[in-house]
């Protein structure tokens, strides 16, 4: 989540599971969210999106390219979670390349990086230095899975070389898994 400091608007990005807990954090610091993001379609990134949906009559908004995904999230989440209480979301605001979404006087702006997931995005701020990149990149240098079908390792690889070149070495990267990192600690995947 990112919110901003004087209208409390918040922005949700790759809620997982954790709808609760996001819940939580909302009311403990009195937040109004604005609008949920998922940076690709994969279940652990969107399992919670439909209950967060009606908990704040919000928005999901998503590539396009991953409805596919988005749409079987009762189906995966049964297969890898065992649970049979999951909501498949709706995408309600489609994303595309050079979207901005603004919360409170910061803007967000949508970098199409797919490779793990043919509809993966970024969330970029350039005033604030910070980037979501979903399962792009990872503390360390790790990189999103490239090996289902729908993957594409070249894709991957080129979307890695355009955030990095085109963000300042100082942008924080929030991947959807692990700790933070700064984009000149992972600058030796170029």
């Amino acid at each position: 989540m990112v919110f901003a400091e004087k209208s409390k608007e918040t922005l949700i990005v790759d809620p997982g599971d954790a709808a609760d807990y996001i819940e939580r954090v909302v009311s403990d610091l009195d937040l109004t969210p604005i609008l949920i993001v998922a940076t690709h379609g994969h279940v652990d990134h969107v399992l919670a999106c439909e209950e967060l949906k009606l908990a704040y009559g919000i928005s999901l908004a998503a590539s396009p390219k991953d409805a596919f995904l988005v749409g079987r999230t009762r189906q995966t989440a049964k297969h890898f979670f065992k649970t049979n209480g999951a909501i498949s979301p709706t995408i309600d605001r489609t994303l595309k390349e050079g979207d901005e979404i603004v919360v409170g006087n910061g803007t967000f702006r949508v970098l199409e990086t797919p490779g793990h997931t043919p509809g993966s995005i970024c969330l970029y701020s350039r005033e604030s230095k910070i980037a979501f990149v979903g399962d792009l990149v990872f503390k360390g240098g790790g990189t999103g899975r490239y090996d289902f079908a729908y993957s594409d390792r070249r894709k991957l690889n080129q979307s890695i070389k355009k955030v990095l070149k085109r963000f300042h070495e100082d942008t924080i990267l929030y991947s959807g898994h692990g700790e933070e990192t700064l984009v000149k600690e992972v600058k030796f995947l170029l």
